[in-house]
């Protein structure tokens, strides 16, 4: 049951220093991810749970990042009920990269969607 939409917004709606949470997997994230995202893959998301609260402290907007939108979706679901404040990114990083936004890589070669 959905009490409430989910509150998502556009790639291009993101701001260029907007704080990103990329719940991809591992691979996924070497692949190609935003510069400067938080990376807790979906799997490992409530135990390091603190790790997005210490980064969010600030009141900054969670803007959840996965590949399409499913995965960001349910995380954001959890953050709002949580109390954060969180948007799903639609269309996740294909979207992302489709929109033409930066993507980097940690090994220096070229940033692609997996």
């Amino acid at each position: 049951m959905n009490f409430a939409p989910l509150p998502s917004v556009d790639v291009a709606a993101v701001p260029s220093d907007g704080f990103v949470l990329d719940v991809r997997e591992d691979n996924e994230w070497a692949a190609g991810h935003v510069e400067g995202a938080l990376h807790i893959p979906m799997s490992d998301f409530v135990a390091r749970f603190g790790e997005l609260t210490q980064a969010a402290d600030d009141g900054r907007r969670v803007h959840v990042m996965c590949r399409v939108g499913g995965r960001s979706a349910q995380v954001t679901q959890y953050l709002v009920q949580q109390g954060i404040d969180a948007v799903n990114i639609d269309g996740g990083m294909l979207a992302w990269d489709g929109a033409g936004r930066p993507m980097v890589t940690d090994s220096g070669d070229p940033a692609f969607v997996l």
